[in-house]
């Protein structure tokens, strides 16, 4: 699916909560202990993408996230989104030049690492910064909206916990140095989707829908907007949902449709996608005319914020459409 949420304010929030200092302190001692043993030295760009195991996760993703920030890429085979992701991070990884690691794992062949970090579905995101197991996003996104996020991950990585990357050199050659990410290209849009970007992340869901709106009046197919559209869109209405409040009336009336697709849109923003859709599938299922359509434009609208690629969609396009004749 599509990240349902971009902005890093819960790694400030959990940073704080796991005592940042105590963290920092913990960073510089196992530097300057790796120092002493004679490590630390100048890694080469090959060695910023691992594929790490459960028997060398504390090794290469805990001890190593003392150092710099360590993102894992939860990924399988048969994953078609991850194929999509996968090889961005890569070169993201290679381009930011040792200012995060990027750690992926198999969830096929390693599915306590996938049950301990409360993957739900691939491809999904995390991060550990000194120890502390922070979620970025899941799906496949827009590398612009990646970018942004990897780079607030760097920030909070170096001013919470003084984590400043890693020296790179070039293959057989001397370390550089952490090196900044390079410019990337400025598209016509840049500017407004990044404003929209800005407003999504300020909690401003009306600001950021006109932004993304704005771009698609010039340019009907923008794919970054569309998306961004979506979740601006479902942000926008579940901001002021009483989340219990929603549920209990969802199960004390089966056959209103207002009541569906409110507890739907909170389902999904909580990233339980299967229970939003079977949800609106069944509402589609039990209802007729002007309520029938009503649920089904939402799970339509769902389907957007999720992606069309993801498996779950097209699962639920299927029994949509059994629900529907």
């Amino acid at each position: 699916m599509q990240p349902r949420n971009m902005s890093m304010s819960g790694v400030v929030d959990l940073a704080a909560v796991k005592a940042a200092n105590e963290a920092k302190a913990k960073a510089e001692q196992a530097r300057a202990e790796a120092a002493r043993q004679g490590g630390g030295g100048a890694v080469t760009p090959s060695d910023l993408v691992i594929d790490v195991d459960e028997a060398g996760f504390e090794r290469d993703v805990l001890q190593r996230s003392t150092e710099v920030p360590v993102v894992i890429d939860f990924w399988a085979e048969w994953c078609e989104p991850c194929k999509q992701l996968g090889p961005l991070l890569e070169r993201l990884a290679t381009e930011y030049n040792g200012r995060f690691l990027l750690a992926k794992i198999d969830v096929d062949a390693n599915q306590l690492l996938m049950q301990q970090f409360g993957v739900q579905g691939i491809p999904a995101v995390f991060a550990v910064v000194a120890g502390q197991a922070l979620p970025l996003f899941q799906g496949a996104a827009p590398e612009r909206q990646i970018r942004d996020t990897l780079d607030q991950l760097i920030q909070v990585a170096e001013q919470r916990f003084g984590l400043t990357g890693i020296a790179v050199a070039a293959e057989g050659g001397e370390g550089e140095g952490p090196a900044a990410p390079a410019p990337e290209p400025v598209g016509p849009y840049d500017a407004a989707l990044a404003a929209a970007v800005q407003a999504l992340d300020a909690g401003d869901f009306a600001g950021a829908v006109q932004a993304y709106k704005n771009v698609l009046s010039e340019d009907p197919g923008n794919t970054e907007a569309k998306l961004g559209l979506a979740q601006a869109e479902l942000l926008g209405r579940v901001k002021d949902l009483d989340p219990n409040e929603v549920r209990q009336d969802a199960a004390a009336r089966p056959d209103d449709v207002a009541a569906q697709v409110a507890a739907a849109d909170l389902d999904l923003v909580g990233g339980h996608v299967e229970d939003a859709f079977g949800r609106l599938v069944e509402t589609v299922r039990r209802t007729r005319g002007e309520d029938r359509d009503a649920a089904r434009v939402r799970l339509l609208e769902l389907f957007e914020v999720v992606g069309a690629d993801d498996p779950r969609v097209t699962a639920a396009r299927s029994a949509l459409a059994r629900a529907l004749y």
